[in-house]
């Protein structure tokens, strides 16, 4: 695989998660444990970054462990099925976060044409996803971005905290 691409694909998903790092170190403590949309939108983005990025999926090994649960067992804050099974600090996100990162940056750095022709398959149901690597990489870029939104949404509207904007990997100094 090209590496300029390579280059290119790590610089725009490297953002967006730096971003999401961001967005979550620098919400303040209290909020981060009231406000539960804000932590359950931020574990689920935190739990699928990973999950996409383990190829295949059925290896996939959580270090933040949860519970699947059904509509009615669920908090309303929750985003999806997926409750984890204790409040985790900001901190422990964090370096969940930072963890998948270095994963992402190595799976990038480990393409090459045959590796693109491999295949993120979840299983045979139909709903059950069946994406090219490039397209679960792109998917799960635009996944992290879709919510590293929502959080600097609800900050920008709940306590007017601006975060900034990323325009390429390591623009953030996410190392406080």
């Amino acid at each position: 695989m090209d590496k300029t691409i390579k280059e290119i694909l790590w610089n725009q998903f490297g953002a967006s998660i730096d971003m999401l790092i961001n967005v979550i170190s620098n919400c303040p403590d209290d909020y981060f444990l009231t406000h539960r949309r804000f932590y359950y939108i931020a574990f689920h983005s935190t739990i699928f970054l990973d999950y996409y990025l383990t190829i295949p999926p059925k290896d996939f090994l959580p270090l933040l462990s949860f519970t699947q649960k059904g509509p009615d067992d669920r908090p309303k804050e929750a985003i999806d099925d997926l409750i984890p099974d204790k409040i985790y600090s900001k901190q422990e996100i964090e370096e969940y976060l930072k963890q998948g990162r270095n994963k992402c940056k190595q799976l990038i750095e480990s393409l090459t044409d045959e590796k693109l022709n491999e295949r993120f398959r979840e299983g045979d149901e139909p709903n059950d996803m069946d994406y090219p690597i490039l397209e679960i990489l792109l998917y799960n870029l635009r996944h992290t971005q879709h919510h590293t939104a929502q959080l600097n949404m609800l900050l920008r509207q709940d306590i007017d905290k601006h975060m900034e904007w990323s325009f390429r990997v390591d623009d953030i100094n996410n190392d406080k």
